[in-house]
């Protein structure tokens, strides 16, 4: 077995008009999101994964333990789980404080931190709401938070923001991206959101008509021109930075990685912060030379590396080696003849917008 795998994952099952064949082995870190468009099979592996979904033809371990073969299948309440849907699904007659109880109640393994929990997701001031009373994202974050206090070794979340509108998307992602700092257990996130898969996500499963179409690194698969996601007209690749100097003159932060720096919109993070920077394909232009006369910042070296067609006849999509990072830039095909750009060849890249994903 795989040393850096938590959970095998195999399954084959097939309903009228839909089939899952999926052969995974994924991380034991970090978070990693099921992403694909509707009807991709995403929740249906979560939920075989969960033990909700028996597919007949499976093999899934977790930490080298059996929980589904030819001969075994562990029931969901067996399995060290956490399950948040896209409803909250508290209990109506409970209040938030009871709900947590009713999570903590279900642990079999050593109890979480109440307290920390509650801190965490910041519901500490709900606890003697009635759950009727709760906006849309003060729901869902008390329902992770009972799903946490069960004492989970895993989280499975499937597509826990879709019912959201947009303003309380924003007001819940910051608490995700706390669990992702400070919990330490691996998460398993479905999503067709790909704006939430970058923010959130280290790991990528891309599905695809009930198949893996990759399994990797987030920051790989966003920069590979054989996979969907750079054809997508919002394509962007995801960089690990260091969060290097704030220029309040300008508000504009710095950031470091092994590529060189660029400069986004100013976050009051600390110094050393390690952040993440997400650059749109359709931000980066090519130049055959330095460009100092221009209203664009972000300016440096590359290498390109590789072209594909794009989706519109018009553009073409290109690789560029950033000192070891992948790059995108969308050009059109006449910008390419016009520089004659070639593979191994050294331009400079300019990136327009850089979002800085903290």
């Amino acid at each position: 077995m795989n040393s850096t795998a938590f959970i095998e994952a195999r399954f084959r099952m097939t309903y009228p008009g839909f089939s899952l064949d999926v052969d995974l082995q994924l991380p034991a870190r970090g978070i990693t999101a099921f992403f694909g468009p509707s009807g991709s099979g995403k929740t249906t592996l979560l939920r075989c994964i969960a033990g909700l979904e028996r597919a007949p033809e499976a093999r899934l371990s977790f930490k080298g333990e059996i929980w589904q073969d030819g001969k075994t299948f562990l029931p969901t309440h067996r399995r060290p789980i956490g399950y948040v849907f896209q409803e909250a699904n508290l209990f109506a007659h409970l209040d938030v404080s009871g709900n947590l109880d009713f999570g903590a109640r279900r642990t079999t393994g050593k109890p979480r931190d109440r307290g920390m929990i509650i801190e965490l997701l910041g519901i500490g001031h709900l606890l003697d709401r009635g759950v009727q009373a709760l906006s849309g994202g003060e729901r869902q974050r008390v329902a992770i938070a009972r799903a946490l206090l069960a004492a989970p070794e895993v989280l499975l979340m499937d597509e826990p923001l879709a019912a959201l509108e947009r303003e309380r998307k924003r007001e819940i992602l910051p608490y995700l991206e706390r669990l992702h700092d400070e919990l330490d257990i691996p998460i398993l996130y479905v999503s067709h959101d790909f704006d939430e898969v970058t923010r959130l996500a280290d790991h990528l499963v891309l599905l695809e008509k009930g198949r893996a179409v990759a399994c990797g690194p987030l920051g790989e698969l966003t920069a590979r021109l054989d996979l969907p996601l750079a054809q997508d007209p919002d394509a962007a690749v995801v960089i690990a930075a260091t969060v290097a100097a704030h220029d309040e003159k300008y508000h504009l932060t710095r950031l470091d990685f092994s590529g060189g720096s660029v400069h986004a919109g100013l976050k009051e993070l600390p110094l050393g912060h390690q952040a993440r920077i997400a650059i749109h394909a359709r931000d980066v232009s090519i130049a055959l030379s330095s460009v100092e006369d221009t209203s664009i910042v972000n300016r440096m070296q590359a290498v390109i590396r590789g072209f594909a067609n794009a989706r519109h006849p018009a553009h073409l999509l290109v690789r560029l080696d950033l000192g070891g990072n992948a790059l995108l830039a969308r050009i059109t095909h006449r910008s390419r003849d016009h520089l004659d750009l070639r593979e191994g060849q050294t331009v400079w890249v300019q990136i327009k917008t850089v979002a800085l994903i903290d």
